[in-house]
This record gives structure tokens, C-alpha cells and sequence, in this order.
């Protein structure tokens, strides 16, 4: 990772890495502890050596995936970059290998696409959902994108629902489930914003941002307010003519790490999900 420093007069480079570059104090501990960790000017730099305007510094953390490479995986690029990748995940991909899916996720397909990198999963998408995945490559750039990046959600819902709106509802754990959640008094604050796009005689296209990120948070609220997402078995969706929830990632706005442009990326729908949108009477 390069740091360009910007500054008047000079500072010992830890205090400038913390403050101006936020690097968690945790970050340089390990960076120090890499004989090539933080050079300039292909020379080791300790965190007390003084930089200015001007300098260029180096950060070199040694990473590796750790997961079990899979190039029989396909899985479409949306944008890369030193630091980081967007791919356009497929429905029916888990992200993180389990007890059932321990080479078919995209940690498998990352391995194989990227040798040499760290994966740091910065928004997480169900194994059903569909769309956008931010991927970063180190633990610098995870740190640099956390919290920054905006997303837009599209989903299918029954007709009838109109305009836009707010749900504000807490979401919990239902007590006697591992993977199901609900709206519940004692839950974690979520606040999910929805807006009608498009209706048919079949469906309503919705366009959805989220202020908070619960488990399955469009999903339970979208249940909540009586439009559960078509395909949603757990939660009462109508799976008659789709069988899985209709839930894509279609909009990341985002700043890369190393290059510090703000791009916007998008990914259309799943043909599943717009064939229900095109079909007519």
C-alpha cells in the first residue's frame, strides 16, 4: 500500500500513519513486525524516523486467502484494483465455506483468482442474494472501506405496495432458531428505506438502502410490513414462480483505497428476476 505523504514542516511517521492515514495503532504493531514492512525509497522506515510533504511511503503486509483455491468457479469481475475487487456473485453461492459448501463459495473462487491476497469480505451477501461483493485485498484497505460504502438493493415483491417509505424496527434472533430473525422489542436497531420502481400484474420492482446491516435485515422487514420477498420460503414469500428470494446488489458506491476515486459500479438483474418483471398476461 503506497502513502503519499501531505504535511507542513515534519512528524514522526507513526503519528502521521494514526492521524492523517488512519492506521490503527494495531495495524502498525504488525507492520513493524515485517522486516519489509513500511519502507521509502526502498529503505526500512521506523515509526519514530521523521516525514514530510513529499515522501512516499510503502506498506507491505504479507497476506494469503487461506481457503482452498477452486478455478472451476466463474464468477464475473466488476472492477479491481491493487487493493481491491467487485465481483457480480451468482445466487446459490455462499460467500464462506461451511460444513456443506466447503469448495463451491466465493472464498473458493478468490483463492483461485488471487494468489497473493488477503480476502476481506466488506459487504456480505446471503448465499441466496444475489449481486455486488466488495472484496478487499489487505487488512488496510478492509479498514479504509468500513463504514464508507454506500449500497443500493433491488427486490421483488407482490403488487400492491406504492410510493416509498421507512421501516424502523428492531431486529432479534427468533429464540428457537439459529438462522431465522424477527422484529422484536429487545432487538438492534434497523432502518431500512424502500421506493416503488415498477409494478406489474405479477410484481413490484423496489429499490431499498439500508442505514444498518442486521442479518437478513430486507428480508424480515419486508415480511414485517406484509410484502415478504417473492421466493422467500423462510419468510413467507410466494415462491410459485421464482425459488429463491429476489434480492440483488445492483448499485456500490465506493472510494478506493489506493487510487482514492470515488466510483459507482452496477450490476443488472438476475435473469430470474427480470423475466418476472417482463412477463405479461
Amino acid at each position: 500500500m503506497q502513502v503519499d505523504v501531505r504535511c507542513e514542516g515534519t512528524m514522526p511517521l507513526g503519528h502521521y500513519l494514526r492521524k492523517y492515514a488512519g492506521i490503527s495503532a494495531q495495524m502498525i504493531k504488525r507492520l513493524k513486525a515485517v522486516p519489509d514492512g513500511i519502507t521509502r525509497d526502498g529503505q526500512h522506515l521506523r515509526t519514530v524516523d521523521p516525514v514530510g510533504s513529499g515522501d512516499v511511503i510503502l506498506l507491505h503486509l504479507p497476506e494469503s486467502c487461506g481457503h482452498t483455491p477452486n478455478p472451476m468457479l466463474h464468477v464475473p469481475v466488476i472492477y479491481e484494483s491493487a487493493q481491491i475487487l467487485v465481483c457480480d456473485k451468482p445466487a446459490g453461492m455462499p460467500v464462506h465455506p461451511s460444513m456443506l459448501h466447503r469448495e463451491d463459495t466465493l472464498a473458493n473462487w478468490f483463492a483461485a483468482h488471487e494468489t497473493e491476497s488477503g480476502f476481506h469480505l466488506v459487504n456480505r451477501l446471503d448465499k441466496n442474494t444475489s449481486g455486488l461483493c466488495l472484496i478487499a485485498k489487505t487488512a488496510y484497505a478492509a479498514h479504509c472501506l468500513r463504514g464508507g460504502v454506500q449500497k443500493q438493493y433491488f427486490a421483488l415483491v407482490r403488487p400492491g405496495l406504492q410510493g416509498s417509505g421507512t421501516i424502523d424496527a428492531p431486529i432479534a434472533r427468533e429464540r428457537e432458531s439459529v438462522i431465522t430473525r424477527c422484529v422484536r422489542s429487545d432487538g438492534r436497531p434497523a432502518v431500512t428505506h424502500y421506493r416503488v420502481l415498477k409494478e406489474t400484474t405479477h410484481c413490484t420492482l423496489l429499490a431499498l438502502t439500508l442505514d444498518t446491516g442486521r442479518t437478513h435485515q430486507i428480508r424480515v422487514h419486508m415480511a414485517y410490513i406484509g410484502y415478504p420477498l417473492l421466493g422467500d420460503e423462510l419468510y413467507g414469500g410466494d415462491c410459485t414462480n421464482i425459488k429463491r428470494h429476489a434480492l440483488h446488489c445492483g448499485s456500490l458506491t465506493l472510494t478506493d483505497p489506493a487510487s482514492r476515486e470515488t466510483i459507482t459500479l452496477h450490476a443488472p438483474l438476475r435473469a430470474e428476476m427480470q423475466a418476472l418483471l417482463d412477463e405479461r398476461e
